[in-house]
């Protein structure tokens, strides 16, 4: 295999992967920089368990391969619990009965953050809508939104 050094940024901090291009950014998160916030679920794309935000934009990491991210700019739920912004998602989630099993929790997260960079001040079918790549089985979807309107409200001039 030749050189396949990729130089990318992961929660501020520079990274160089040289492994193959086609392995996917989740397994890289989760093995070798040890980020398991973002979970596999379905594996497909679909269920939004692994999202995170590549260049500000929403992903699901399983579906994204290594080989397509140099240069950007990766954050993950840990990198966003850091910030004032991630703080007060997740407060709003645990004030807003938003969490059970938490396996959905770190994708609906990343998910709220990228509404809340959109629109700070979102409408319940924004948030929807927003949510809609994100699927969660046990909380209901009715806790969530109300958690994204509540982080919006008491997180008015972060986003």
């Amino acid at each position: 295999m030749k050189d396949n050094k990729i130089e990318f940024t992961v929660n501020g901090g520079k990274k160089v992967y040289d492994g193959d291009p086609l392995r996917r950014l989740l397994d890289v998160l989760r093995e070798d920089l040890e980020l398991p916030g973002a979970k596999e679920g379905c594996g497909e794309g679909e269920c939004g368990a692994c999202s995170v935000l590549l260049d500000g934009k929403l992903v699901n990491s399983c579906v994204v391969a290594m080989g397509t991210i140099g240069g950007k700019d990766v954050l993950t739920v840990e990198g966003l619990k850091e910030t004032e912004q991630g703080k007060c998602i997740i407060e709003a989630y645990a004030d807003a009965g938003a969490v059970q099993c938490g396996f959905c929790t770190p994708g609906m997260v990343m998910a709220s953050e990228a509404i809340l960079r959109e629109n700070p001040e979102p409408d319940e079918q924004t948030i929807r809508k927003g949510l809609s790549g994100n699927l969660c089985r046990c909380t209901g979807y009715d806790q969530i939104v109300d958690a994204v309107k509540l982080a919006s409200e008491r997180g008015k001039g972060l986003w």
